[in-house]
Protein backbone atom coordinates (compact mmCIF):
# COMPACT_ATOMS: atom_id res chain seq x y z
CA UNK A 1 0.00 0.00 0.00
CA UNK A 2 1.33 3.49 -0.75
CA UNK A 3 2.17 5.60 2.29
CA UNK A 4 -0.31 8.33 1.28
CA UNK A 5 -3.32 6.33 2.50
CA UNK A 6 -1.74 5.77 5.91
CA UNK A 7 -0.66 9.40 6.29
CA UNK A 8 -4.04 10.75 5.16
CA UNK A 9 -5.84 8.52 7.68
CA UNK A 10 -3.41 9.55 10.42
CA UNK A 11 -3.92 13.24 9.60
CA UNK A 12 -7.69 12.78 9.91
CA UNK A 13 -7.48 10.96 13.24
CA UNK A 14 -5.11 13.55 14.72
CA UNK A 15 -7.45 16.34 13.57
CA UNK A 16 -10.32 14.63 15.40
CA UNK A 17 -8.17 14.20 18.53
CA UNK A 18 -7.40 17.93 18.58
CA UNK A 19 -11.07 18.73 18.00
CA UNK A 20 -12.13 16.54 20.91
CA UNK A 21 -9.58 18.23 23.16
CA UNK A 22 -10.74 21.73 22.28
CA UNK A 23 -14.38 20.75 22.85
CA UNK A 24 -13.43 19.93 26.44
CA UNK A 25 -12.58 23.61 26.99
CA UNK A 26 -15.65 25.16 28.55
CA UNK A 27 -15.81 28.92 29.07
CA UNK A 28 -15.52 30.22 32.64
CA UNK A 29 -18.59 31.30 34.58
CA UNK A 30 -17.92 35.03 34.42
CA UNK A 31 -17.08 37.58 31.77
CA UNK A 32 -13.79 38.99 32.99
CA UNK A 33 -10.26 37.87 32.20
CA UNK A 34 -9.84 37.06 35.88
CA UNK A 35 -12.48 34.33 35.44
CA UNK A 36 -10.01 32.39 33.29
CA UNK A 37 -8.34 31.31 36.54
CA UNK A 38 -11.30 28.93 37.02
CA UNK A 39 -10.30 26.96 33.94
CA UNK A 40 -6.52 27.45 34.14
CA UNK A 41 -5.71 23.76 34.84
CA UNK A 42 -7.87 22.62 31.92
CA UNK A 43 -6.39 25.27 29.65
CA UNK A 44 -2.82 24.38 30.66
CA UNK A 45 -3.52 20.69 30.05
CA UNK A 46 -4.96 21.52 26.63
CA UNK A 47 -1.92 23.58 25.63
CA UNK A 48 0.44 20.80 26.71
CA UNK A 49 -1.56 18.10 24.95
CA UNK A 50 -2.00 20.14 21.79
CA UNK A 51 1.77 20.49 21.76
CA UNK A 52 2.21 16.74 22.09
CA UNK A 53 -0.26 15.93 19.31
CA UNK A 54 1.43 18.53 17.09
CA UNK A 55 4.85 17.00 17.81
CA UNK A 56 3.60 13.52 16.88
CA UNK A 57 1.96 14.83 13.72
CA UNK A 58 5.09 16.71 12.69
CA UNK A 59 7.39 13.74 13.34
CA UNK A 60 4.98 11.33 11.62
CA UNK A 61 4.95 13.60 8.59
CA UNK A 62 8.75 13.63 8.47
CA UNK A 63 9.23 9.91 9.11
CA UNK A 64 6.84 8.85 6.38
CA UNK A 65 8.73 10.88 3.80
CA UNK A 66 11.32 8.13 4.18
CA UNK A 67 8.78 5.31 3.64
CA UNK A 68 7.61 4.43 0.15
CA UNK A 69 5.23 1.58 0.91
CA UNK A 70 3.62 0.23 4.05
CA UNK A 71 2.74 -3.34 4.94
CA UNK A 72 0.10 -4.75 7.27
CA UNK A 73 2.44 -4.81 10.27
CA UNK A 74 3.23 -1.12 9.88
CA UNK A 75 -0.48 -0.34 9.47
CA UNK A 76 -1.20 -2.03 12.79
CA UNK A 77 1.72 -0.28 14.47
CA UNK A 78 0.35 3.05 13.24
CA UNK A 79 -3.13 2.16 14.54
CA UNK A 80 -1.58 1.24 17.88
CA UNK A 81 0.01 4.71 18.04
CA UNK A 82 -3.30 6.34 17.10
CA UNK A 83 -5.12 4.35 19.79
CA UNK A 84 -2.83 5.68 22.52
CA UNK A 85 -2.94 9.21 21.11
CA UNK A 86 -6.75 9.02 21.07
CA UNK A 87 -6.68 8.57 24.86
CA UNK A 88 -4.80 11.84 25.35
CA UNK A 89 -8.01 13.95 25.27
CA UNK A 90 -9.48 11.81 28.07
CA UNK A 91 -6.40 11.93 30.27
CA UNK A 92 -6.00 15.65 29.56
CA UNK A 93 -9.60 16.37 30.55
CA UNK A 94 -9.36 14.33 33.75
CA UNK A 95 -6.07 15.92 34.75
CA UNK A 96 -7.45 19.43 34.14
CA UNK A 97 -10.79 18.77 35.85
CA UNK A 98 -8.97 17.39 38.90
CA UNK A 99 -6.66 20.44 39.02
CA UNK A 100 -3.63 18.16 38.59
CA UNK A 101 -4.54 15.63 41.30
CA UNK A 102 -1.97 12.85 41.73
CA UNK A 103 -3.70 9.92 40.04
CA UNK A 104 -5.04 11.78 36.98
CA UNK A 105 -1.64 13.44 36.49
CA UNK A 106 0.10 10.06 36.72
CA UNK A 107 -2.40 8.55 34.26
CA UNK A 108 -1.73 11.43 31.87
CA UNK A 109 1.97 10.57 32.04
CA UNK A 110 1.16 6.90 31.47
CA UNK A 111 -0.75 7.82 28.31
CA UNK A 112 2.25 9.84 27.09
CA UNK A 113 4.53 6.90 27.90
CA UNK A 114 2.28 4.55 25.91
CA UNK A 115 2.42 6.95 22.95
CA UNK A 116 6.22 7.09 23.15
CA UNK A 117 6.54 3.30 23.28
CA UNK A 118 4.12 2.94 20.37
CA UNK A 119 6.17 5.47 18.41
CA UNK A 120 9.33 3.49 19.14
CA UNK A 121 7.67 0.28 17.89
CA UNK A 122 6.56 1.96 14.67
CA UNK A 123 9.99 3.51 14.19
CA UNK A 124 11.63 0.10 14.69
CA UNK A 125 9.33 -1.51 12.12
CA UNK A 126 10.12 1.19 9.57
CA UNK A 127 13.85 0.64 10.10
CA UNK A 128 13.47 -3.15 9.81
CA UNK A 129 11.46 -2.72 6.61
CA UNK A 130 14.18 -0.53 5.11
CA UNK A 131 16.83 -3.17 5.73
CA UNK A 132 20.47 -2.89 6.72
CA UNK A 133 20.99 0.43 4.92
CA UNK A 134 17.97 2.12 6.50
CA UNK A 135 17.81 5.83 5.75
CA UNK A 136 15.76 6.35 8.92
CA UNK A 137 18.30 4.53 11.10
CA UNK A 138 21.06 6.70 9.66
CA UNK A 139 18.97 9.85 10.17
CA UNK A 140 18.15 9.04 13.80
CA UNK A 141 21.70 8.29 14.82
CA UNK A 142 21.86 7.46 18.52
CA UNK A 143 18.30 8.82 19.02
CA UNK A 144 19.08 10.20 22.47
CA UNK A 145 15.75 12.07 22.73
CA UNK A 146 13.86 8.91 21.82
CA UNK A 147 15.67 6.91 24.49
CA UNK A 148 15.49 9.45 27.30
CA UNK A 149 11.81 10.39 26.84
CA UNK A 150 10.33 7.14 28.28
CA UNK A 151 12.67 7.41 31.27
CA UNK A 152 11.52 10.98 31.90
CA UNK A 153 7.87 9.92 31.59
CA UNK A 154 8.46 7.25 34.25
CA UNK A 155 10.06 9.87 36.50
CA UNK A 156 7.10 12.20 35.89
CA UNK A 157 4.62 9.44 36.68
CA UNK A 158 6.42 8.66 39.94
CA UNK A 159 6.64 12.34 40.88
CA UNK A 160 2.93 12.79 40.17
CA UNK A 161 2.01 10.74 43.21
CA UNK A 162 4.09 12.92 45.55
CA UNK A 163 4.05 16.30 43.77
CA UNK A 164 1.70 16.33 40.76
CA UNK A 165 2.85 19.71 39.48
CA UNK A 166 6.44 18.44 39.45
CA UNK A 167 5.28 15.44 37.42
CA UNK A 168 3.50 17.76 34.99
CA UNK A 169 6.64 19.88 34.77
CA UNK A 170 8.57 16.79 33.64
CA UNK A 171 5.96 16.15 30.91
CA UNK A 172 6.35 19.78 29.86
CA UNK A 173 10.14 19.38 29.78
CA UNK A 174 9.86 16.37 27.45
CA UNK A 175 7.57 18.35 25.14
CA UNK A 176 10.10 21.20 25.07
CA UNK A 177 12.82 18.72 24.14
CA UNK A 178 10.80 17.64 21.11
CA UNK A 179 9.75 21.17 20.14
CA UNK A 180 13.37 22.07 19.49
CA UNK A 181 13.91 21.87 15.74
CA UNK A 182 15.13 18.44 14.70
CA UNK A 183 16.66 18.48 11.24
CA UNK A 184 17.77 14.84 11.10
CA UNK A 185 15.07 13.76 8.65
CA UNK A 186 15.50 16.80 6.40
CA UNK A 187 19.22 16.08 6.26
CA UNK A 188 18.52 12.45 5.35
CA UNK A 189 16.14 13.53 2.60
CA UNK A 190 18.73 15.97 1.30
CA UNK A 191 21.38 13.22 1.24
CA UNK A 192 19.38 11.15 -1.23
CA UNK A 193 16.59 9.75 0.94
CA UNK A 194 13.24 9.09 -0.71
Amino acid sequence: MPRERLTAFTDGVLAVIITIMVLELKPPGGFHLSNLAEIAPTLLGYVLSFGYVAIYWNNHHHFFHLVERVNGTLLWANLNLLFWLSLVPFTTAWMGASHFAPEPTALYGASLLACALSWYLMQTLIIQGQGPHSVLRRALGSDLKGKISPVLYLIGIGLSFAAPLAGAAVYFLVALMWLAPDRRIERALGEGGH
